[in-house]
């Protein structure tokens, strides 16, 4: 990465927010940032000061907004809201996750709506840049809440905390980092955990590794459509202005510029009339998964540019107002991820029935499960088989979160987005469909073996197939195939396979 640091302050883009959460670039604070912080945290100073009754800092929380809270007691008050409400369980978040949550918080505050003191603002610059990762566990939170509480525990020396790749007692961790526990003062607390912050994050990793995920789609695709001698006619420019939608033009665009020059293409042309829908609908599906995620992309990179604390700040006539709303509800984030698994399950079903066609010597005209001696070998027979159980944890994982309810807090919150889960389902269906694409990529690449070596492979086929020559082996017979696979995940997975391709015929749409 060339960047030195990113500013926060201004308008975060996705791909500037995983450079923070996935690739550690140092974060700072604007001087807009500091303002709007410094801003907001003197509107809480004066609502203190004058006794008003200000929802989660002078009033209890959820069903309890009618407990008034002495100011003697409002900074107690917020350190027992994050002890109480530190209570999601489970495995625990891994770093990536964690850092999402980090990064989130301090956009949040950032809006210059909760405030908090620019300290807190600072000590999660430091917990990002120095890489301290509170332990949460991920499971039990409605949209908010839990997981957050859990981090801001581990910051005021509670819990625990991943310090130079060892987890340690929190207070142990600080002393180590050679730093104070975290003290929270007035609505500190209730910031911190409020809103869509830990749902917004989850979606911002899952629609980055979506997004890079339906370009690689595109990529293996047009690899399958090579190798089992599909027709390219069905991605004729005028087939898209027959049916207008954007998506489908680019990714006819992507095949054919993959598939430039290819004597295999051109050899098949007039082999048969058409192929199976899982290749020459290539472009109506794959586009209509993208048209889904590039929505899905919009609306986090609001929410990425958001506070949804609850009440908020403001001015009016000289006077502050602290407005409570609905702004905590995840459903804008929580819906549209659901739509995005269901897009990336529709991905994962296409890749899953073209790797079949190359398994099955009726289909393909190759040796059963592309292996030498079928029989003695079983070659690619059983990872299509661990495409079928994912597949079938993807469909599981489509099943919408976001319609589902339960009341919490003694019907105070009488309905609850489930935003949460729905984000959390969509980072694990991404990883399940880099499973799925790269081993339909690993039959598209032993496939060639049994294919013409004298027919010249496309522009973009020969740049994929020659890198991928230095990953993987040819199989010639039985091997331990597992360490290929993650070869090829972990290749999709950062960008690999997409550069790869990019490079020799151009940005993929």
């Amino acid at each position: 990465m060339d960047i030195e640091r990113i500013e926060l302050g201004g308008y975060l883009r996705l791909e500037d927010f995983m450079a923070v959460v996935r690739h550690h670039e140092k974060v700072a604070l604007s001087e807009e940032f500091c303002a709007r912080v410094e801003k907001s945290r003197a509107m809480v100073e004066r609502c203190v000061a004058e006794e008003r009754v200000v929802y989660g800092t002078t009033t209890g929380f959820g069903r309890l907004v009618s407990q008034t809270i002495d100011k003697s007691q409002a900074e107690q008050l917020q350190k027992n809201i994050i002890l109480t409400h530190a209570v999601a369980v489970e495995e625990p978040f891994g770093e990536e996750e964690v850092r999402a949550i980090l990064l989130m918080s301090l956009q949040s505050m950032g809006c210059g709506f909760s405030g908090v003191r620019l300290l807190v603002a600072e000590r999660y610059v430091l917990f990002l840049n120095r890489n301290l990762i509170p332990y949460a566990p991920s499971h039990g939170s409605v949209g908010y809440l839990n997981v957050e509480g859990h981090i801001v525990a581990a910051m005021l020396g509670e819990g625990k905390i991943y310090y130079e790749g060892e987890l340690l007692e929190s207070a142990e961790a600080h002393r180590r980092a050679g730093i104070e526990p975290l003290s929270l003062s007035y609505k500190e607390g209730l910031a911190l955990i409020n809103g869509t912050i830990s749902a917004s994050a989850l979606a911002a990793v899952a629609i980055h590794d979506l997004l890079g995920a339906a370009k690689a789609a595109d990529v293996v695709a047009a690899l399958s459509l090579e190798g089992l001698k599909g027709l390219v006619k069905a991605f004729d420019p005028r087939v898209a202005e027959a049916r207008p939608q954007r998506e489908i033009a680019d990714t006819m665009d992507n095949i054919r510029r993959i598939l430039a020059d290819s004597q295999v293409v051109e050899a098949y042309k007039d082999s048969h009339v058409q192929d199976a829908l899982s290749l020459r609908s290539i472009p109506q599906h794959h586009g209509a998964a993208k048209r889904v995620l590039r929505n899905a992309l919009e609306v986090v990179e609001a929410e990425i540019n958001s506070t949804g604390d609850n009440p908020i700040l403001v001015e009016e006539d000289r006077d502050v107002l602290a407005i409570s709303s609905g702004n905590p509800d995840a459903a804008y984030v929580g819906m549209q991820m659901d739509a995005a698994a269901i897009a990336a399950t529709g991905l994962a079903k296409m890749s899953e029935r073209r790797n079949v066609r190359f398994l099955d010597t009726n289909l393909s005209g190759y040796p059963w499960f592309l292996v030498h001696n079928p029989g003695l070998n079983s070659g690619l027979m059983i990872p299509q088989y661990t495409q079928a159980g994912l597949l079938n944890e993807m469909r599981i994982l489509s099943t919408p979160a976001t319609i589902d309810n339960v009341t919490t807090s003694a019907n105070q919150e009488d309905y609850v987005s489930m935003g949460y889960n729905a984000c959390r389902k969509a980072v694990l269906t991404a990883r399940k469909l880099e499973y799925v694409l790269a081993i339909e990529l690993f039959s598209a690449f032993q496939a060639q073996q049994f294919l013409d070596e004298s027919l010249i492979r496309g522009r973009g086929s020969r740049a994929v197939y020659r890198r991928m020559a230095e990953l993987v082996p040819v199989m010639k017979e039985d091997m331990y195939l597992y360490p290929h696979l993650e070869t090829l995940r972990n290749w999709i997975h950062e960008g690999g396979l997409v550069k790869t391709a990019e490079e020799a015929v151009g940005e993929l749409k």
